[in-house]
């Protein structure tokens, strides 16, 4: 069973729309129950990781995310679910967030004649083989929207980086546990590829 987290944060639609053109239907939830028991966990969303973290905790899909991980669930973070998953973020004044990687998430410095926020199509440059870069081209475009990025404290979690002002990294992981800044359900073919190969993946990987 493949669960699509929903904590009100939006972008579930075109999560649904990748899935099901790989031929799989994701089940969409707010039950944490449901979010336990699943095979692997797509954690999408946009907006700001305050509001984020709030609803994760009322909703207690915080606990059912650390005891999914901790289960050794393969999960796949997006954008916003991306960034909470590390210790806090600078967003709404150090919110705290789940934990599930050491580090924070910081703001895009803004600089003359670099829009904030990134939004549009760049390339990602893998630093480490993954399974979910399987079939994946080096220097692929893919499509980003947001204003704050993920820092892992350990390099060794980062797995991918984008140029944006700043050399970022926009694909981090730690055991079961992938994240993307950058959107795969919006990016093209190349992006549905990496959801096919999270699909097939086991959910192993170096710590």
């Amino acid at each position: 069973m493949v669960v699509i987290i929903d904590y009100r944060a939006g972008n579930l639609t075109s999560v649904v729309r990748s899935l099901k053109a790989l031929g799989v239907n994701g089940e969409v939830t707010q039950d944490p129950a449901v979010v336990e028991k699943a095979t692997r966990i797509v954690f999408p969303g946009v907006g700001a990781a305050g509001t984020a973290m709030a609803i994760l905790r009322e909703l207690k899909l915080d606990q059912a995310l650390r005891t999914a991980f901790e289960a050794g669930t393969p999960i796949l973070g997006i954008c916003l679910g991306a960034q909470v998953v590390l210790d806090y973020s600078e967003e709404n004044d150090n919110t705290p967030c789940l934990g599930l990687i050491p580090g924070s998430t910081r703001a895009l410095p803004r600089q003359p004649g670099l829009k904030i926020p990134h939004m549009g199509w760049n390339s990602v440059r893998f630093l480490q083989a993954h399974p979910l870069f399987q079939e994946l081209p080096e220097n692929a475009e893919y499509y980003f929207v947001h204003s704050y990025y993920p820092a892992p404290a350990e390099e060794r979690m980062v797995l991918g980086v984008t140029e944006h002002g700043v050399t970022f990294p926009s694909v981090m992981g730690r055991r079961n546990l992938v994240a993307t800044q950058f959107h795969p359900e919006k990016s093209g073919r190349f992006g549905l590829q990496l959801l096919e190969n999270f699909l097939r993946w086991d959910g192993r990987w170096q710590d």
